[in-house]
């Protein structure tokens, strides 16, 4: 017997009820994923914290009213689309320095990377669900603890992008580190862990106050559940300022305004040299001092040694020796020189002797140290290299299908073997201390910014922010507080165009040049602290504290969180 055939105002119904429950469907996932966006406002520039806490406390009460574990972390997953494209809109205006892709390009690769970057909390997710359940360990510590460890796989899985970790927003103004200052004993993974605490917290004391009935309520009822929502404020508003010890090595740090659209454009490095020297002369004869420039502010090769027509593009031409000597008098004597250029890898077809036999097989994203006399004293070579940026990830596929790297240039850059100090000597006894360097994106790596074994006077970290947007610049400067928090450093950042900061080794910021700003500041670096605990031990440390947290929890009865 065949089945009825509808008429037509059925099949409309059909449809239009097929229509409704997409739509409620798709609505969910967007009300998901922008609950995520809201969470993401508690980065910088925003700052708006409270949001965060709301945001994350809300996906804590989904994530344990899901009816099943898929469920869960399929919500999980949602808000952490929301959450990384929000978070990391910076990448979009990269593709606007490049003619070789289309400028739309860059909001769809910021979707496609929160795809991906929305793995980590649904991966925290899912273990939570599932050890709370098998184990009946309670929720809220067993998800702090797997957030803390999907954070420390989000930096270093696929060479790592731990870009706006949750603990930034714990980061108080400039002169207030406040209470990420605990970075210093639980690592900045760890220190997530503690804003994934607060929000439940707040979820705990909301949850109090709605399950009160009318007639319940009275101080005896309410103060607990006041107590529960205050703490988090409290604790995020402490006053904890930072470290106003004096230094003992003087600097000059120089912001030069190199515009992103500017800076590689070969008519205008000597007027661009001009004003990295008008920003840098010594303010007296002979004054003993370190001064600082961003990376990319020469655009010379200052080694010897290449094919001569690597050199005809650049200010002097192929005079490496008198770019070096130039330099050199810039700063005057004892002043010791610290600025970003390129080096080149050669790969010898002939007689090594001639360099013009050569071909070019990479490049190097190095600092170099050049003392008065425009005598290299050093250098140190980028480590962690930024995709698409420096490097084009599998270029034999990708550069047929029209990709390209974000900056000018095709010639890829090379890996350096990480970090290093160089030391110059005791500055009590005129020398220039021992300095380590980082250079721009390498800055947000916790746990892999100095080298353990020569612990550095200051880190320096010279960047360019230009192709990074409007809030960019202040994210990645937040990430380098968080490293002079967690090592125990201070930190020196020079940029070409904002932000250039002085940070000492608690976290403050003592001294700034604003985004798009010519400036040099003059100070004396501030006091190295004693040894922390993040800095001997490294990542074990907050890792130590995710155990911990996963003892708790085992060890807790398991219950609903109000």
């Amino acid at each position: 017997m065949s089945a009825p055939k509808l008429t037509r105002a059925q099949k409309w119904r059909v449809v239009r009820k097929m229509a409704r429950g997409y739509a409620v469907g798709i609505g969910r996932v967007l009300g998901v994923a922008g609950i995520g966006g809201v969470a993401a406002t508690g980065f910088q520039p925003l700052m708006l914290w409270p949001l965060t806490l709301a945001a994350f406390a809300w996906l804590i009460d989904r994530i344990e009213r899901a009816p099943s574990t898929r469920r869960a972390t399929l919500i999980a997953w949602l808000f952490g689309v929301g959450h990384f494209t929000i978070g990391n809109t910076w990448i979009a205006t990269a593709f606007t320095y490049q003619a070789q892709m289309p400028a739309w390009l860059g909001y769809v690769a910021v979707v496609l990377l929160a795809l991906y970057l929305a793995i980590y909390p649904a991966l925290a997710t899912f273990a939570a669900r599932a050890v709370a359940k098998r184990t009946g360990a309670a929720l809220l510590p067993t998800f702090a603890a797997f957030w803390i460890v999907a954070e420390w796989l989000r930096g270093w899985v696929f060479t790592g992008f731990p870009w706006n970790p949750l603990g930034v927003v714990a980061l108080g103004p400039f002169d207030r580190p406040g209470l990420a200052q605990v970075a210093a004993f639980t690592g900045t993974y760890a220190l997530s862990g503690v804003v994934i605490l607060l929000a439940g917290q707040w979820l705990f004391g909301w949850r109090r106050l709605i399950n009160l009935r009318k007639t319940e309520r009275s101080p005896r009822t309410l103060v607990p559940a006041l107590v529960h929502a205050a703490v988090p404020v409290a604790l995020l508003l402490l006053p904890l300022h930072g470290d106003t010890s004096p230094g003992m090595l003087p600097f000059t740090l120089v912001q030069p305004d190199l515009r992103q659209d500017e800076i590689n454009d070969p008519a205008r490095f000597e007027a661009q040299f001009r004003n990295l020297a008008a920003l840098s002369l010594p303010r007296r004869p002979g004054q003993r001092r370190v001064v600082l420039w961003p990376e990319g502010a020469v655009p010379d090769f200052l080694r010897s040694g290449y094919p001569r027509y690597w050199y005809e593009s650049t200010t002097l031409g192929a005079d490496p020796v008198l770019a070096r000597t130039r330099l050199g008098w810039t700063v005057g004597q004892n002043s010791l020189l610290l600025t970003g250029t390129t080096d080149l890898e050669l790969r010898h077809t002939g007689p090594q002797a001639d360099p013009n036999n050569a071909t070019v097989a990479g490049a190097w994203n190095v600092v170099t140290v050049l003392d008065h006399t425009g005598a290299i004293r050093g250098s140190y070579a980028k480590a962690h290299l930024v995709p698409y940026g420096e490097y084009l990830p599998l270029r034999d596929w990708l550069e047929p299908l029209g990709l390209s790297r974000l900056v000018s240039g095709n010639l890829d850059f090379l890996s350096g073997p990480g970090p290093r100090t160089l030391d110059f000597g005791d500055p009590a006894h005129g020398g220039w201390g021992r300095i380590g360097m980082q250079i721009c994106y390498e800055i947000v790596f916790s746990g892999h910014v100095i080298d353990r074994a020569h612990r550095p006077d200051f880190l320096f970290n010279p960047s360019n922010d230009g192709w990074f947007g409007p809030s960019g610049p202040p994210q990645h400067l937040a990430q380098a507080r968080l490293r002079a928090i967690e090592e125990g450093v201070p930190i020196l950042r020079s940029t070409t165009t904002g932000i250039s900061a002085v940070i000492d080794a608690s976290g403050g910021v003592r001294a700034f040049a604003a985004p798009h700003r010519a400036q040099r500041i003059d100070a004396l670096v501030p006091p190295v602290h004693a040894t922390t605990l993040f800095a001997r031990f490294g990542n074990q440390v907050p890792l130590g504290w995710a155990v911990a947290l996963l003892a708790i929890a085992l060890v807790a009865t398991r219950r609903r969180l109000g």
